[in-house]
């Protein structure tokens, strides 16, 4: 791990194969007292920048990741264009000077304050397929350069910001394999000032993960790193909402025994279930509950290839995850760590937690800090 802590420096040593949590854009969600029962030092958020117009000082986005870093926190901040409507503006149009505009709002409010500024959420997933070509490149490469002037001028060698392009999403899929992704990790590798990529493995099987790796880690220079921002079985879970719910769970809870999975969710998110209720629902389920460790076990690949920086988890039940569930919803509440919305609060208002993840989690963060005492561990 010795070549971690050059890469990264000054955050380094915060950001040692770090595990932190990850709330997309639910800014409204952060909550410092699960954050520390946790034991998260890390929280990471996603701009979608069309929202810079309404004001960019006043967003929630950016005020709670300021305040998160000013109360300790490590923080990562994902600059987001979703582009589902048209293809990319080229320079020197009203809308390419439009989307500059918006970056130069932004970036005085979080350069030299947050500790990883990542140029794109999901580049390849927020556009229509005919634009997933060598226009987006441009178009990134351009907001990239455009950080990078920025960073150069106003924050200095030492700046503690630093950048990675993200995020690249299933690329265990030949299909996603394409000249437009070459030329996006052959910007990163060329371009000195871009630590790293940014990585989403939402997979429905952890082996799939290894095919990020073995796509990414050799197109980069060897002191560059990774980051992975959000990763999950979302794809997994999705497959086993439309099976039935298990016998035990449906006799426990005099539930029908035909009643597939997906109600059940649903039934909670209308009137959350006390814990224990949950937590049988899902310990019952072989399907979830022969997969309890995957958190632990996905980490373990990302640190075993000693150049992971810091990784977030999808970290409480937001709100866009449980509007309108269906069975042809995709399940990311079931990846959170906390279960806000299908369990009962705590009696001090907080969220209670899911019994699969939260000891892993919390063990992580023991093993990480161990860790930076320790790099060969």
């Amino acid at each position: 791990m010795a070549g971690l802590i050059l890469a990264l420096q000054p955050v380094a040593a915060a950001a040692q194969g770090a595990l932190g949590a990850n709330f997309n854009e639910h800014y409204e969600d952060v909550d410092y007292r699960e954050l520390d029962s946790a034991g998260a030092k890390w929280i990471r958020l996603f701009l979608p920048m069309p929202q810079v117009d309404r004001g960019a000082a006043g967003h929630g986005a950016i005020r709670t990741t300021l305040e998160a870093g000013a109360r300790g926190y490590k923080t990562i901040f994902t600059l987001k264009w979703p582009q589902k409507d048209r293809d990319f503006p080229e320079a020197g149009s009203a809308a390419f000077a439009r989307e500059l505009a918006r970056l130069d709002a932004v970036l005085p409010l979080v350069m030299g304050k947050v500790d990883i500024l990542v140029i794109g959420n999901e580049p390849y997933f927020e556009t229509r397929e005919q634009d997933r070509d060598l226009d987006l490149n441009a178009f990134y490469e351009a907001m990239a350069g455009r950080i990078i002037a920025y960073r150069n001028a106003n924050c200095g060698s030492d700046c503690k910001t630093r950048l990675y392009m993200g995020a690249l999403n299933r690329l265990d899929l030949k299909k996603n394999i394409t000249p437009s992704t070459e030329r996006w990790l052959a910007f990163v590798k060329a371009t000195p000032a871009i630590e790293g990529v940014n990585i989403h493995p939402h997979v429905p099987k952890i082996e799939l993960s290894k095919a990020f790796l073995d796509y990414i880690l050799p197109r980069m220079r060897p002191e560059q790193t990774f980051i992975v921002t959000e990763f999950s079985l979302v794809g997994w879970w999705q497959k086993n909402l439309t099976k039935p719910v298990a016998p035990a769970f449906a006799d426990k809870y005099q539930a029908p025994r035909t009643a597939q999975n997906w109600q059940i969710i649903h039934a909670a998110l209308e009137t959350p279930f006390p814990k224990e209720q949950w937590d049988d629902f899902l310990r019952m389920s072989p399907w979830f509950e022969n997969r309890k460790h995957y958190l632990a076990n996905q980490m373990k690949i990302f640190r075993d290839t000693g150049r992971l920086a810091v990784a977030t988890y999808g970290f409480k039940q937001g709100s866009s995850m449980s509007n309108n569930f269906g069975p042809k919803k995709t399940p990311w509440l079931l990846n959170s760590v906390y279960a806000g919305r299908t369990i009962r609060p705590n009696a001090d208002g907080t969220a209670a937690f899911n019994y699969a993840w939260i000891d892993d989690f919390r063990r992580m963060q023991a093993k990480i800090a161990s860790a930076l005492h320790d790099p060969n561990k």
